[in-house]
């Protein structure tokens, strides 16, 4: 798709952005890695881990050595715990569903990059019925690298023909901006997993928000 120079996108991180899960994943792999005599501190794994591929999280904790076959295993052992966890409480974040609407009122392209598999995509975008929102969905089996590699959201802005420098993506993880900033995007943060002065460092957020209710689309693509 050729690249337009007036369209503009916006750009979600799913987990802990589109729904506010991400203590549930955490809560997942503490278990994950309890069962195998690992003992995980929440924050400090969140910080190192939330936007990197399950696979990347297994070798890096696990050893390098395992095979592809032996980390999809594990893998999949994780997300049906998480899963499990999670299901009663799955709700998107407050507003997002106006801002949606706003956005599609607009024009602006909607996308989701997601260091998700395609389970838990499914899990989330399709047992809320919110896949029929975006133009492209974005994930795990997309990419070879999850963030902070800019992978996922320079393949999100292609797919759908925006450029980089017209794209907001919304995130909640310093991985995730990161992310953002080597895609050269704009970032939202949304402080659903760590406070502000987590995201301090970063020169690419233009805005720091509780929920989406707080963000209006004239304020984040001014005319």
């Amino acid at each position: 798709m050729t690249m337009s120079d007036t369209k503009r996108a916006f750009v979600f991180d799913m987990d802990g952005t589109i729904v506010d899960n991400m203590s549930f994943h955490t809560d997942s792999w503490i278990a994950f890695f309890k069962r195998r005599g690992k003992d995980i501190d929440a924050d400090e794994f969140f910080r190192t881990t939330a936007g990197r591929q399950g696979k990347e999280i297994i070798r890096a904790h696990m050893g390098e050595h395992l095979l592809d076959h032996e980390v999809l295993e594990l893998n999949l052992e994780k997300e049906s715990v998480y899963r499990e966890l999670y299901e009663p409480h799955r709700k998107t974040v407050t507003g997002f569903d106006d801002l949606i609407e706003q956005a599609k009122l607009r024009g602006v392209a909607l996308a989701v990059a997601t260091a998700a598999s395609n389970a838990n995509i499914e899990f989330t975008l399709d047992g809320l019925d919110l896949r029929r929102h975006f133009d492209t969905v974005v994930g795990a089996a997309d990419v070879a690298r999850g963030k902070p590699y800019p992978d996922v959201f320079l393949l999100a802005a292609e797919r759908c023909g925006v450029k980089p420098e017209n794209c907001i993506v919304f995130e909640d993880a310093p991985l995730g901006v990161e992310a953002a900033r080597r895609a050269g995007m704009r970032c939202v943060v949304l402080t659903t997993t760590l406070p502000a002065e987590a995201f301090a460092e970063f020169d690419n957020v233009i805005h720091i928000a509780s929920d989406f209710s707080e963000l209006t689309i004239d304020e984040l693509f001014p005319a």
